[in-house]
């Protein structure tokens, strides 16, 4: 189906309209070209859903236009119903938006407890609070994250911004690197966080499976654009859509 039949549905128009975040019709991109274009997609507190396709395919693009990193061309992103076309990325932060970017984005000269210290977690209760996710953390506090392996990198990088109390979480590839094993025990912790403490989550996930199986819902683009999307039950048992976005290929 379409995209902008498929994204204008009335169960879509009805959670777009009680969403935590809703982008509507959104275009972005570089140089004046379009990366995503006519956009629509929503995310409801407590809800994780999964953006898929091939690499190339927006998602990143997208990523960054909700944290502010890209303007919009055209159409708008909704934080509970607010424009934030006017709102910069520190303010979004401040918003409760925290973005999990490809690479992780951590210092590897600091240590792992300098980085929470970054975040203004402080000794005791809220160290203890933010290693919770991630107890093996705990044990390599005063390491350097540069001498970190990939797994536990990335374990940091989920903590802090698990640890910020998000109302909107945003995860590009955080199994970039790693092995699915790996992957396997992060997606999880996600999942649960979401689940208690009401997070609205966005993940963009290369392990398309992998991600569906912690998503409520999933939407599939191919060149920028929607091509699809429906409970993450459902697109885990279309493997022939997951194969045609993944090949660059729209399907009616």
């Amino acid at each position: 189906m379409a995209a902008g039949a498929r994204a204008r549905t009335g169960p879509e128009r009805q959670r777009l309209s009680g969403a935590t975040l809703s982008l509507e019709a959104l275009s972005a991109g570089y140089d004046r070209a379009a990366v995503v274009r006519d956009l629509t997609l929503s995310v409801s507190a407590g809800e994780v859903v999964a953006l898929i396709g091939a690499n190339g395919a927006g998602k990143t693009t997208t990523l960054r236009t909700i944290s502010g990193l890209v303007k919009p061309m055209g159409g708008c992103v909704r934080l509970e119903g607010d424009d934030l076309a006017h709102i910069p990325p520190t303010a979004r932060v401040r918003r409760g938006i925290v973005h999990v970017p490809q690479g992780r984005g951590i210092f590897y000269g600091l240590t792992v407890a300098e980085h929470f210290r970054l975040d203004g977690v402080r000794d005791g209760p809220e160290l203890d609070a933010a290693f919770a996710h991630f107890p093996a953390l705990r044990d390599l506090r005063s390491r350097r994250a540069g001498l970190l392996s990939g797994g536990e990198q990335q374990m940091l990088a989920i903590a802090r911004a698990l640890s910020r109390q998000p109302r909107l979480l945003l995860l590009d590839e955080l199994s970039l690197g790693l092995a699915p094993v790996i992957v396997e025990r992060l997606l999880p912790v996600v999942r649960e966080f979401a689940s208690t403490h009401g997070t609205a989550v966005l993940l963009v996930e290369q392990h398309v499976h992998l991600a569906l199986e912690i998503a409520d819902r999933g939407y599939v683009l191919s060149h920028g654009e929607l091509v699809a999307s429906d409970s993450a039950e459902r697109l885990r048992a279309d493997s022939a859509l997951l194969t045609a976005s993944y090949l660059g290929e729209s399907r009616a």
